[in-house]
């Protein structure tokens, strides 16, 4: 399944889940449906000013296989 989502996150706001305190990320889809993953797979989105853009999310039997960032 894929879901597609937008998110912006300062680095200040991303800090309790890179720092581990907060597991998971929650976010709304562009299609309405709240999804929940690992807040760990965000990390390599990170940059100086956070995260942001527009992401797919894709799952099988609603576990995670990769989290890509849209162009």
């Amino acid at each position: 399944m894929k879901y597609y989502f937008s998110i912006k996150l300062t680095a200040n706001e991303f800090l309790p889940y890179y720092q581990g305190k907060i597991q998971n990320v929650v976010v709304k889809t562009n299609q309405g449906v709240k999804v929940q993953f690992p807040a760990m797979h965000l990390r390599k989105h990170l940059t100086l000013s956070g995260i942001q853009g527009d992401f797919c999310l894709q799952t099988d039997q609603n576990k995670f296989l990769s989290l890509s960032k849209l162009k």
